[in-house]
């Protein structure tokens, strides 16, 4: 294939065009949680502007809806942990010295605890009946979860991945998919950092050396690729 032009059924990318097949392909929309995104939650908590993330919701609601309406699965991850704790390693819960950690008490439940309000996914972005949502411990979406199991499934080769954040969950998810044979395109616009020049470079080395994670696009390019397609 010619890489420096697209081919049908695909998305204009870098490093060049990425193949698009809908029923091969998941959306996979990470952490678009109230404790990352909203006022008063663990992110707004340690000092965050939680503006920066809240520019991804509305082009990510336009790339869910679209992919809904074209027959692609969507799938949602969130992270956080049992009641208990029990799935939470020392080395995480003392890292950072902050006054809050996870398990503490804060304005919207008890930080990063599975069923508490805050550790929900924001309502602008919930997710429909169907669709899987994955509980996720660490920062990938692969490590102790039943992710590639559901993918493998559903014969799905592609992963068109958004949320946040970039240098963070969404890259540590693209690396562990990378490993395990899955193409990924990551949408510039509909991920996103507390730090921009976190999201900047994370792109730039998703998008390195031929791709050697994956590719990047904007969503308007999805979106021309799917209504095309």
């Amino acid at each position: 294939m010619d890489q420096t032009r697209p081919s049908s059924g695909s998305v204009e990318a870098e490093p060049y065009p990425f193949p698009l097949a809908v029923a091969a392909t998941a959306l996979v929309v990470i952490d678009m949680q109230r404790d990352f995104l909203e006022p008063g939650g663990f992110g707004d908590a340690l000092g965050n502007d939680v503006s920066l993330l809240r520019a991804t919701i509305d082009p990510l609601a336009a790339v869910i809806a679209a992919a809904r309406a074209a027959g692609m699965v969507v799938v949602h991850t969130r992270e956080g942990h049992r009641a208990d704790l029990s799935d939470l390693s020392p080395a995480k819960h003392r890292r950072g010295n902050f006054a809050l950690k996870i398990g503490d008490s804060g304005p919207m439940g008890r930080i990063l605890v599975r069923g508490e309000e805050g550790h929900d996914i924001i309502p602008e972005l919930a997710p429909i009946a169907g669709e899987p949502v994955i509980d996720k411990p660490g920062k990938g979406a692969f490590y102790a979860t039943d992710l590639e199991a559901i993918l493998r499934s559903r014969g799905i080769a592609r992963l068109v991945v958004c949320g946040v954040t970039t240098e963070v969950c969404v890259h540590t998810t693209v690396r562990e998919a990378n490993d395990r044979g899955f193409d990924c395109l990551v949408l510039s616009d509909c991920t996103g950092s507390y730090f921009p020049h976190f999201h900047e470079a994370a792109l730039a080395m998703i998008k390195a050396q031929g791709g050697i994670f994956g590719w990047v696009a904007s969503s308007s390019a999805l979106l021309a690729a799917l209504s095309g397609a």
